[in-house]
């Protein structure tokens, strides 16, 4: 009996073992097919990241040579390629390694023109009002924010369009600036449209496509889309750039530059979109306006300023014997050069280089806002600040330059709009 229950518990196990190995052979072939398919989706997924890097180069390629790169002093003396033939300004004799703190705005290929088109800071509207030169199908305010002086305006309505009232006669080229102030999560972002009215004018227009032709700038933390669009054909044009997005709850100062049909736009010392054709031929300017969809992104926005673009910097100095700058800008009551001004200095810089013999006269000017005596002597340390950062940055001989101050006292247009004393506020090369 005890041999009849050995033998069964014997022919029991082996049974049992080879089931056993039934399943391990099974087993391993599963594992084997599954890390086949592993490898597999593996190879897909670098094939999907390779093709995603290729789509963003397409915007990067032209940034490349801005990016700053580390113990490289020489790195922001490149001239972008396509800086519309713009030269470069000579390197002073005895330039250190080290760069000097404005060279990082190499790429600011732009100059402000000589004319201001249109100056919108709210300066003339009450704390708590809605401004009195736009409309909204939503709701708005002015405010004042702690980070920043000045008033703005708060565009806190959801589905919102923001419009100014009148018209602007922008011409073929032209430079818009804004500080925005964005706040909390800005992914969906907000929407700057420039754009020809059509004959049946409203005074807000919230369509999605507004007038006859256009282009659409949103803005957002992650990226800049912008579109080019004509309604009368049907059709658009897109372009994207993950280059230098704005900063929630910073002062964000944006250029935008419209030449014919080609789009620039400027954010923390870089260009970080160029697109040669992105505006429909014969498109004509007149209106502009904000709006979001998101609801999260209620931003602040001031200091809108449009100006001519490109002067004749050569012929204004040296033909003529004076130039206006609009492209040198400061901090409400300060003497210190905003680094956006970096354009317009290099260009005066370039013209001095090219004319050794020529002298000028730096004059500052401000508005009337404020105590005569201050404004003199703010406008004189303006134009002090001017000088050392043409002798500092780019090598211009001090004794070429003078310097003087008018403050409110020499005034080219009445100080009773926005506008009026953007145009006072001024910084006036006077040849010697």
């Amino acid at each position: 009996m005890k041999k009849l229950i050995l033998l069964f518990v014997l022919m029991l196990t082996v049974t049992m073992l080879a089931s056993a190995q039934i399943d391990v052979n099974s087993k391993v072939k599963n594992k084997v097919n599954n890390r086949a398919d592993q490898r597999t989706d593996e190879g897909i997924e670098r094939g999907i990241d390779a093709m995603e890097e290729g789509v963003k180069d397409i915007f990067k390629k032209k940034d490349k040579k801005s990016t700053p790169k580390k113990n490289q002093s020489d790195e922001t003396n490149e001239d972008d390629s396509e800086s519309e033939g713009q030269p470069a300004a000579s390197k002073p004799a005895n330039q250190t390694a080290a760069p000097q703190k404005l060279e990082s705005f190499t790429q600011y290929d732009f100059v402000a023109g000589d004319q201001v088109l249109f100056y919108e800071d709210f300066s003339q509207d009450a704390i708590g009002d809605f401004p009195a030169l736009w409309t909204t199908n939503g709701s708005g305010e002015v405010k004042t924010v702690n980070i920043a002086s000045g008033k703005w305006l708060h565009m806190n309505g959801d589905d919102a369009v923001y419009c100014y009232l009148n018209k602007v006669n922008f011409p073929s080229n032209f430079i818009v600036e804004f500080d925005i102030i964005p706040v909390d999560d800005f992914y969906g972002g907000y929407l700057l449209t420039l754009y020809e009215d059509n004959a049946e004018e409203r005074e807000m227009n919230d369509d999605l496509y507004p007038g006859n032709r256009g282009i659409h700038i949103n803005f957002s933390s992650t990226s800049w889309d912008v579109s080019g669009y004509d309604n009368e054909k049907g059709i658009d044009t897109k372009g994207r750039s993950e280059a230098n997005p704005v900063i929630s709850e910073k002062v964000n100062h944006v250029i935008v530059w419209v030449q014919n049909r080609r789009l620039r736009i400027y954010h923390l010392g870089r260009k970080v979109v160029d697109l040669p054709t992105l505006i429909f031929t014969g498109s004509k300017f007149d209106k502009l306006r904000f709006s979001g969809w998101d609801r999260a992104a209620y931003p602040f926005i001031s200091n809108i300023k449009i100006t001519t673009a490109a002067p004749d910097t050569r012929s204004k100095l040296i033909t003529e014997g004076k130039l206006i700058s609009y492209g040198i800008t400061f901090d409400v009551n300060s003497d210190k050069v905003k680094p956006e001004s970096y354009g317009a200095l290099k260009d005066i810089a370039t013209v001095l280089n090219e004319n050794a013999g020529v002298r000028v006269c730096i004059v500052g000017h401000t508005d009337s806002d404020g105590d005569d005596a201050k404004n003199l002597d703010l406008s004189k340390r303006r134009a002090e600040s001017v000088k050392a950062s043409l002798t500092k940055d780019f090598g211009i001989d001090a004794a070429r330059l003078e310097t003087d101050g008018k403050g409110e006292g020499q005034p080219v247009a009445p100080n009773n709009t926005a506008e009026s004393k953007a145009r006072n506020r001024r910084v006036e090369f006077i040849k010697l």
